[in-house]
């Protein structure tokens, strides 16, 4: 399923913490993926392992006592494959292909940590300075996943279980021209499902095991289509 605006924005600013203005969504520019545009990076920053997650539960007893009730679907989560996810980089270079860029497939993941700030700051201007890959790549363009998130995902109010657990799958996808810094693209997206059905049935949680796989089909098609389209 899809979420709300005011639930991208959010995700945006968690990508962005610190930066004064966050990035809005930007959709993607009609003419920046064509014959014209060059050879296209296709990057994804290295991929976090699934795991579970409680907001409402901010105490320290409160984490403490909700992480000991939900031990056994952390163990779960955190044994999901993200397979799927990886996959999403060559579908991302096929459908560049498909708009008549030349895609370069950038096998090792991005660390935006280790780039610079960029000296300037302003709408759509990537925070980081990504311009020098355009030389080490020798591309024009990147594209560029970044998954911050992947797992379930439980609301508490301290103690107190608010939600059931859901498959989340949060990203930010962007499209930068490296010779200007700035973005062509910018699409946050995030995926939630919740089981068909029962969802406690420890320890294989085969209900969740499905949402978690339907909540990564949602993500890739939602990023996907946004090209496509």
């Amino acid at each position: 399923m899809r979420v709300s605006f005011a639930a991208a924005i959010t995700t945006v600013t968690v990508f962005l913490a610190g930066c004064a203005t966050p990035q809005l969504p930007l959709p993607l520019n009609g003419g920046a993926l064509s014959n014209k545009s060059g050879k296209v990076g296709i990057a994804m920053a290295v991929l976090p392992k699934p795991n579970t997650f409680f907001p409402g539960a901010d105490c320290l007893l409160c984490i403490g006592i909700v992480s000991a009730v939900n031990s056994s679907l952390t163990t779960h989560a955190q044994a999901l494959p993200t397979d799927d996810l990886a996959a999403l980089q060559q579908e991302l270079a096929s459908l560049v292909k498909k708009k008549g860029a030349e895609p370069v497939v950038i096998n090792e993941p991005l660390d935006v940590t280790t780039l610079p700030n960029f000296g300037t700051s302003g709408p759509n201007i990537a925070r980081k300075d990504f311009t020098s890959l355009r030389l080490k790549y020798g591309v024009e363009k990147l594209l560029f996943v970044q998954v911050s998130s992947v797992g379930y995902v439980r609301t508490y109010a301290s103690y107190f279980p608010t939600s059931e657990p859901k498959a989340r799958i949060s990203s930010i996808t962007s499209l930068i021209d490296l010779r200007s810094n700035t973005y062509d693209w910018f699409l946050p997206v995030t995926a939630l499902k919740a089981a068909d059905g029962a969802w406690d049935e420890a320890p294989k949680y085969p209900g969740l095991t499905n949402a978690y796989f339907q909540a990564i089909e949602s993500h890739r098609d939602e990023v996907t289509k946004a090209i496509a389209d």
